[in-house]
């Protein structure tokens, strides 16, 4: 910033002796209305609709540790629920003890999800949870795996021991696959559908099962021919008639944009967790301004942000006229 002084002073008509320094923005960040900051930030992000190609509306619910704030004391943990597009929609720190699912229920508290799809891992996979998310007017796919072991093998059982009634009870049963190359490998997915265990599911008071789903990923190293499959398992609100096995699939990917497209992002290009302010609600507030920044830029049409970043550094004027700050 210093390199651009006399710009910047005369651009903010500026009358101090000096410009505010790194440390004297993060005092203030110490004072700042901190909702009403998250609040304004959660009003960029666009409503989330169905998409031009016809994908299901999605927001993903997840959690990340800011890693260099807590190298001077407790570790600051921020709950998040983005839209699969990389835009934060809300955001709220853990309070000290509070667990990941008790945080995801306080974020989601008073949230209108109407017409959308709340995408989660097993960390969240909870029927209370999923009650919460279809009282607010959502649905939800979540990720099953062994800390939920009856539901997990409820599901295991199905697909590994039940195929064989595929080809008399095809309607209960939907299958999908694609093929993907890029990373130096090919990578086919096989998407499974059973509408079979929702009776059976129901008597376990697990909320509005649509549907139960087995994911099988096969990739091959092109380089060494080396191949490697995982299988996974999720269940879902979302009935046949509501998402077709194509966008089931897309739903379970995108999930991982919330990591990719958000926590990735201010890792790498904004270096969060190599940032160590700590003090009080400084990290959250920085991670908010963080939030905010990639959505406008993504709206303005810059796709890679270490590019928006580089350009807006060497021209302070188009950076004050982008966030408005010019007089």
């Amino acid at each position: 910033m210093q390199e651009h002084a006399e710009e910047l002073r005369e651009k903010l008509d500026w009358t101090g002796r000096r410009l505010p320094s790194a440390a004297t923005l993060r005092r203030a960040l110490l004072t700042i209305d901190l909702p009403a900051l998250e609040a304004g930030i959660s009003a960029l992000a666009p409503t989330v609709d169905e998409s031009d190609d016809g994908q299901v509306a999605a927001l993903a619910l997840d959690g990340k540790v800011v890693r260099g704030a807590g190298h001077h004391g407790d570790r600051v943990w921020l709950m998040g629920l983005a839209d699969h597009q990389g835009r934060m929609r809300v955001q709220t720190a853990l309070r000290d003890g509070q667990s990941e699912l008790a945080a995801a229920r306080e974020l989601l508290t008073g949230q209108d999800l109407t017409g959308q799809v709340v995408t989660m891992d097993a960390a969240f996979t909870d029927a209370g949870l999923a009650q919460q998310i279809q009282a607010n007017g959502g649905a939800y796919l979540a990720v099953v795996k062994g800390n939920q072991p009856d539901l997990w093998w409820a599901i295991e059982t199905e697909f590994r021991g039940g195929r064989w009634l595929i080809a008399e009870r095809a309607q209960e049963y939907r299958v999908g696959e694609t093929t993907a190359v890029g990373h130096g490998r090919i990578e086919r997915r096989r998407l499974e559908t059973s509408t079979r265990l929702n009776t059976y599911l129901a008597e376990w008071d697990w909320p509005g099962i649509g549907q139960v789903l087995c994911r099988t990923c096969r990739r091959i190293v092109l380089k060494t021919g080396e191949v490697s499959e995982t299988t996974s398992y999720a269940v879902t609100s979302l009935t046949p008639e509501q998402a077709s096995v194509a966008q089931l699939e897309a739903l379970w990917r995108g999930h991982w944009s919330i990591e990719n497209r958000v926590h990735h992002v201010r890792d790498v290009s904004f270096r969060e967790d190599a940032g160590q302010a700590h003090t009080g609600q400084t990290a959250q507030a920085l991670a908010a301004l963080r939030n905010g920044l990639l959505t406008s830029l993504r709206a303005a049409g810059w796709t890679q942000l270490a590019d928006a970043l580089r350009h807006f550094a060497a021209h302070p004027d188009e950076a004050l006229a982008f966030i408005g700050a010019t007089p």
